[in-house]
Parts: C-alpha cells; sequence; structure tokens
C-alpha cells in the first residue's frame, strides 16, 4: 500500500508509536483489516470495540498472523509487535482512510441516494469493468467503516473505483465526503428513508447533498432528472461542478432510456441515448421498470470516463445483482425474489412493481419497514394499499407495523390475503402444507428491512 509505513500511519492518525524494537519502520502495509481473522503477513489490525466483540482480545493473533503492527486504544506492555496507540480507533480508521485516499491517483465515482445504491453501483462497476481496472464495494460496506474498508482495497493497478455511500444522520456523508473525495457522484433518488433523524425529504436531501463540496472542482454529478427533490441541486448548489441528469426524458435529461421493452424477469431492453446524439440498443439483465433509471446512471458514468458504446453495452449485459437485492433464484418449487435486506416504502412499491413482471401465481411476503418515524404507521397503510391494488395474487404480511398494511390492503377485494405477527408464525404456516399458502411454480417476493431476518424466509422457501 503506497506510503502506508508505520510512521506515516502514525503520524496520520494522530497516535503513538510503541514497542518498535528492531522492526522495519519504512515497510509499506500489505493491507489494513479490522478482522483479525484477515490478517496476512505485512498487515496493519485496528483492534475496534463492539457491542459484542472487542478487538483488542485479538491482537496476538493478529502478530501470531503476521501483522506489521497494530492500531489499539489500551497500552499493551507485553505487545509481540509495535502498535500505535489512539484514543478512538473507529476515528483513525476514517483518518488513516482519508490519508490513503491522498496518495492515490485512482478516479473515484461515488453513489448515494436513498434507494438502489447497491443495485446501481453494482451496474456501474459492470460497466466500467469492460475497460478499466475496476474495484467496488463489497456487498453493502456503505458507511463509516465500511467505506474506507474500501478505500483500504485500492490498489495501484486500479483505475477507478465505485464507492457506495449511506447515511442515516447529519454530518455523515460530510465525514464520508472528506474520505472518499469523489470524481464523479451519482445520485438515485431521494426517498423517505431514516426520518427519525432526518425529519422529512428536506432533510434528506440535506444530508445527502454534503457529499457535494468533497466532489473535486472539475468533477461531475450525475442526478436523476426524475427526482422531484433531485431537481432542487442546480448550478448554484453544485458550486460549478457539472452537473449531468438521466432518465427517460429526452427534453430533459442528458443521457436518457428511450423505446423500453420490458423482458419481464430477465429485464428490460431499451436504447441509451447520449448528449453528443449518439445511441445503442442495450439490455438490463434485471428485473424491474425502475432498474432501467439504474442502468441508464451507469451508462452515462460510462459515457462520461469515456468508454464507447459496445464497452457500455457489452458491460450493462453482464449486470448481476447481490444477495437480498432483487435476486433472482429459481428454486426447485419457485421463483424467489430476494429484496430482503432493506426496505422503505419507493422500493417495496419497486420491488411490488417488479413481482408484477412474473407469469406465473405473484406472492408477495412483505415484513416491517424500520426508521421512518412518526409516519411510520401511515407509509405502512400506503404500501398496503399499492400491493393490494397492483396485481398480487396472494399477499402475506407479516411483523408489527406489517399490521397497518394488511389493515389497509384487506379492504380491497380479489386479492388473497394474511397476516403473521412474526416471521416464526410464518414460517409455521409455510410449513403446514394442508394451508395451501404457497402452489407449484408460484413467483415469490420477500421483502423488509433487514433487522426483520427475511433471509430465514428466502432460505426456507430455496429449500
Amino acid at each position: 500500500m503506497r506510503n502506508m509505513t508505520l510512521e506515516a500511519i502514525t503520524e496520520a492518525v494522530g497516535g503513538k508509536l510503541e514497542n518498535t524494537g528492531r522492526c522495519d519502520l519504512t515497510r509499506e502495509a500489505s493491507s489494513v483489516v479490522i478482522d483479525s481473522r484477515q490478517v496476512e503477513e505485512g498487515s496493519v489490525f485496528i483492534a475496534t470495540k463492539g457491542e459484542r466483540v472487542d478487538g483488542h482480545d485479538f491482537i496476538d493473533s493478529a502478530f501470531k498472523s503476521g501483522a506489521l503492527g497494530v492500531i489499539c486504544e489500551k497500552a499493551l506492555p507485553k505487545a509481540k509487535g509495535p502498535y500505535i496507540l489512539v484514543e478512538d480507533s473507529f476515528a483513525a480508521i476514517r483518518q488513516l482512510a482519508a490519508y490513503y485516499r491522498r496518495q492515490m491517483s485512482v478516479k473515484i465515482v461515488g453513489v448515494v441516494g436513498s434507494v438502489g445504491k447497491t443495485s446501481t453501483k453494482e451496474i456501474i462497476a459492470s460497466v466500467l469493468s469492460a475497460h478499466f481496472e475496476v474495484l467496488s464495494t463489497e456487498g453493502n460496506f456503505n458507511n463509516e467503516v465500511g467505506v474506507p474498508l474500501t478505500i483500504f482495497r485500492i490498489r495501484d493497478g486500479h483505475e477507478i473505483a465505485v464507492v457506495e455511500m449511506g447515511i442515516s444522520d447529519f454530518g455523515e456523508m460530510d465525514r464520508l465526503g472528506e474520505i472518499v473525495k469523489p470524481d464523479i457522484v451519482v445520485f438515485t433518488n431521494i426517498g423517505p428513508c431514516h426520518l427519525e433523524c432526518l425529519g422529512d425529504l428536506e432533510g434528506v436531501l440535506r444530508a445527502k447533498s454534503e457529499i457535494i463540496k468533497h466532489v473535486s472542482a472539475d468533477g461531475i454529478l450525475v442526478i436523476n432528472g426524475q427526482d422531484e427533490m433531485l431537481s432542487k441541486i442546480d448550478d448554484r448548489t453544485a458550486e460549478g461542478r457539472k452537473i449531468v441528469r438521466y432518465g427517460k426524458e429526452s427534453k430533459r435529461d442528458d443521457v436518457y432510456a428511450s423505446s423500453i421493452e420490458n423482458l419481464g424477469l430477465d429485464g428490460s431492453k431499451f436504447t441509451a441515448n447520449f448528449p453528443d446524439g449518439s445511441h445503442y440498443e442495450m439490455t438490463i439483465p434485471l428485473p424491474g421498470y425502475h432498474m432501467v433509471d439504474n442502468a441508464v446512471a451507469a451508462a452515462a458514468v460510462g459515457f462520461l470516463t469515456g468508454e464507447n458504446l459496445e464497452e457500455i453495452r457489452r458491460g450493462m449485459s453482464d449486470s448481476r445483482t447481490l444477495s437480498g437485492r432483487g435476486h433472482i433464484i429459481h428454486a426447485s418449487n419457485y421463483t424467489i425474489v430476494d429484496d430482503c435486506y432493506n426496505a422503505n416504502p419507493r422500493s417495496m412499491c419497486a420491488a411490488i412493481d417488479t413481482l408484477g413482471y412474473a407469469l406465473t401465481r405473484k406472492v408477495a411476503i412483505l415484513g416491517d419497514m424500520f426508521e421512518l418515524g412518526e409516519e411510520a404507521e401511515n407509509l405502512h397503510a400506503e404500501v398496503g394499499e399499492y400491493a393490494a391494488v397492483h396485481g398480487v395474487d396472494s399477499l402475506i404480511f407479516v411483523g408489527t407495523l406489517a399490521k397497518f398494511m394488511y389493515e389497509r390492503a384487506r379492504v380491497f377485494e380479489g386479492v388473497e390475503i394474511r397476516y403473521y405477527p412474526n416471521k416464526e408464525l410464518l414460517l409455521a404456516a409455510l410449513s403446514d402444507t394442508t394451508k395451501d399458502i404457497l402452489r407449484d411454480k408460484d413467483t415469490i417476493l420477500v421483502k423488509a428491512s433487514h433487522g426483520m431476518g427475511f433471509s430465514e424466509v428466502v432460505e426456507f422457501l430455496n429449500r
């Protein structure tokens, strides 16, 4: 890792280097990790204290595995190697990531927004990989720990990094921006997420927009032109940075999709149109009308980074989803739409729309959405109504807040509706084949906030 010596690291984190002995202070670290199981020869291990595990308990193990040094909050009288003493290990992670980012010339594409960040990040990375050596956020490591860990994975051979950035409160995006310093930022949308802290949509926009001042002076903001809140980002708020809007409107958007053809659960075909007048037919192999928006955002990034249209098309056709993010599973009895990693009202409705593309009987298993503040009950009720009138054959609501979905949905006729207070009762009911809840060849959407643990439901159905 370039310029990541123990002396440089100590200065970057404002720590005190101890127990240097005969170690080589000019040797560069091979990696930076917070999991002692990932330590390799030459790693720097940062010991952090979590709710359940204290990384300080694994420092000896890290040295045995060949750690170059350790960053920690406690003095180590019997340390088996050099360590850097700091007041706050989590602050040190952020400080060190910001320092390392300054050592690298790699171009960074940041992805922010309320919904669709991970899918958009995956499509962008796939598109760019047709031409560049790309590194991207693993899974959804998008917070104040995950983002630094992504930065630490960048090496000299990488040409572009695609970094997802997620927040739940004011100030977080400011701190992430200070680390990432992106050259391009993609704004997916502004929706009712984390309202307990952010208050309302205006608050969500303000919090996400904290990234703008950290974009390089000649950087680019790639903005969803269909989002009403994002339309408030203009030349004044961009502070001289170029704005490129994407979407489905030829008169408004710089990069837009036209001639959209629904391919069902196999995705969508569309024509991508670019600012220079060029256009190209492309296919995004991920289901859902909203995936076309994510694909156009990726096409815009590909165009702005100098890819030709065939490279953009090829990279897009190779796009895949992650487990829990609209992932399609063809199990022996069912087709499962695994979208259980997280949920908010907008992503719930988009997932219901995706289910509508199925050609078989459609079942939606929907659970609680968290962090919606005082409007939680009303927002759940609105999703229940949306589900009831959008062609789903069987609705199954699970959880305390999901009861408000159920109560609103049950007033509509023509749809089969069930409610279970918790996941355990749901699984018990699904195990009872006499209840005829599911049928062979059903397409089943599984969607809830991560805390509901609906991955267990997906595993059950897959078995």
